[in-house]
């Protein structure tokens, strides 16, 4: 394998003029970086991550932190983060927490200690004392949640107008009893999206005993028992909206599993959008979330900060939100 002394030998630079002009230091020309680049790509030249850090430098990967992969919504933003990152030159690191506040905070450390670029996160709802402390001295961005103690850096979706617009669709159909069924409180973007349900009800003056609302973990398991209790209400209400992708897919199991007359009896907006939703029932009404548009905005505004060098995200708070959309479709019809 080549080493950097035969690069440096072969540009006629010196070892440390390789090394800068890697890292793209901005003491080192433009003409120069590129011989080095174009020489080492020829050569099959691979750099060490381990020397840049030991010159002080970081590394070019940013870290991102998800509750989970396996759920549509955020694997697309994966995805889009990837794509975006690698386009600039840096590599996504993806970090599982599971929502769990141990897990996040060895991730957080892990990273730190990789000298990571920047860490993207969806903080869980009360991270640790010393995920915050380290994440305060490390240029990082919160995506879709908010967590106060790390900071007003975020990137997010403006969740209340959209169960706010799915709650009145309902409404105006002529829907006196609906049920929502959501993630808790706790979580910022479950209190969001649970004042849009309760506030398109109490604009139209309909909130009352019969309105049902199940709060709970954003699992499949909690979507189909819920659906489960709800379909089992003697008082059963004539139409339901889901706050989360995975309680949407619990919702549509106990759908199946019980015969549900949807939308014949039971009208249903689910949320997020993948593709199959579009087939369920003869397509299934939702409210779509922006996921590549945020996340790709998301991520070319932290990189290009991350480039500017003077660390900006650190002392300048900054926020974008995001609309979704309700995608109108077949499980929605007057009572």
């Amino acid at each position: 394998m080549i080493t950097v002394r035969d690069l440096a030998a072969s540009v006629g630079v010196s070892i440390s003029t390789i090394g800068r002009a890697m890292a793209d230091d901005p003491r080192i020309s433009a003409e120069t970086k590129a011989k080095v680049r174009t020489a080492a790509e020829r050569a099959g030249y691979i750099g060490s991550m381990a020397a840049r850090v030991m010159r002080g430098g970081t590394s070019n990967l940013i870290g991102l932190m998800i509750p989970d992969v396996r759920n549509d919504f955020y694997a697309e933003i994966a995805q889009a983060l990837s794509e975006t990152c690698d386009r600039e030159g840096y590599r996504l690191v993806l970090a599982i927490t599971g929502d769990d506040r141990e897990i996040e905070a060895r991730h957080v450390r892990e990273l730190a200690g990789a000298r990571a670029s920047g860490i993207i996160i969806v903080p869980t709802p009360s991270p640790r004392k010393d995920t915050v402390r380290i994440l305060s001295g490390l240029a990082h961005v919160q995506l879709l949640r908010r967590s106060r103690a790390l900071g007003d850096t975020w990137f997010g979706i403006d969740d209340e107008p959209s169960l706010f617009d799915a709650t009145q669709h309902l409404i105006k159909l002529g829907h006196r009893h609906i049920a929502y069924i959501g993630g808790r409180e706790i979580l910022s973007t479950g209190a969001s999206r649970l004042r849009g349900f309760r506030r398109a009800l109490e604009d139209s003056g309909k909130r009352s005993s019969q309105t049902a609302e199940f709060l709970g973990p954003t699992t499949t398991a909690f979507g189909a028992s819920a659906m489960t209790g709800l379909l089992n209400m003697r008082a059963r209400p004539t139409a339901v909206v889901t706050g989360s992708v995975h309680i949407t897919l619990g919702l549509i199991e106990a759908v199946e599993k019980l015969h549900a007359p949807v939308p014949k009896k039971l009208s249903v907006i689910g949320f997020g959008d993948p593709l199959w939703f579009q087939w369920w029932r003869g397509g299934l009404t939702t409210i779509r979330p922006p996921v590549e548009e945020l996340a790709t905005t998301c991520g070319l505004w932290f990189l290009s900060r991350i480039r500017a060098k003077n660390d900006p995200i650190k002392s300048a708070a900054h926020k974008a939100l995001a609309n979704s959309t309700l995608i109108v479709r077949a499980t929605t019809n007057p009572p």
